[in-house]
């Protein structure tokens, strides 16, 4: 075999390993597959809900502004009218979770929807706010009695993922230590 040939079946090679692998993936695709475990603890919700066209209000009436060029991401939780020692507790692993982003804390809002118990822990981005009709109604399983589900909307102001109640807060840690890299 002389080294032209050579070089060109090396040449080929390259080619094909290249082709094969795009070939396989686009297969998989296209046949449905996907994988049984992702990275993420939260549920990603498919679709997503948009939530941009609502004017939430914090808890004094003052207009919650989304404010997407902040860059911000928003931890939803919605809170059972008959709140007890559960929604303190709630707060506590919020602000937990909150406190364990570090140096990009600054870019995570928690918004409470509902009261805040008056033995709850207070942090900089607990932000009260009013309950919304609308809003609850486009959540997933917000009016579950007894249960505080939480929710994640990205900085555009999209739903993209919730948080089952009883959901471990490390999880929910993890997945906003990797969305706000």
């Amino acid at each position: 075999m002389t080294p032209k040939t050579r070089s060109r079946l090396v040449l080929l090679l390259i080619f094909a390993m290249f082709f094969v692998s795009f070939g396989v993936a686009f297969f998989l695709r296209m046949s449905g597959w996907e994988p049984e475990v992702t990275r993420n603890a939260g549920e990603l919700l498919d679709p997503v809900i948009d939530l941009r066209d609502l004017t939430l209000h914090h808890a004094d009436g003052e207009p919650y502004p989304w404010q997407p060029e902040r860059r911000l991401w928003r931890v939803v939780a919605v809170a059972p009218t008959d709140c007890d020692a559960s929604c303190t507790q709630m707060i506590d692993l919020l602000r937990r979770v909150w406190v364990g982003e570090g140096r990009h804390a600054e870019r995570v809002h928690v918004l409470w929807f509902g009261e805040i118990p008056a033995d709850a822990p207070t942090f900089r981005a607990l932000y009260p706010m009013q309950r919304d009709r609308e809003l609850l109604a486009r959540l997933p399983d917000a009016s579950a009695p007894g249960a505080i589900p939480v929710y994640l909307v990205d900085p555009s102001g999209f739903l993209v993922m919730r948080y089952t109640p009883g959901f471990d807060p490390g999880g929910l840690r993890r997945d906003l230590a990797r969305l706000l890299k």
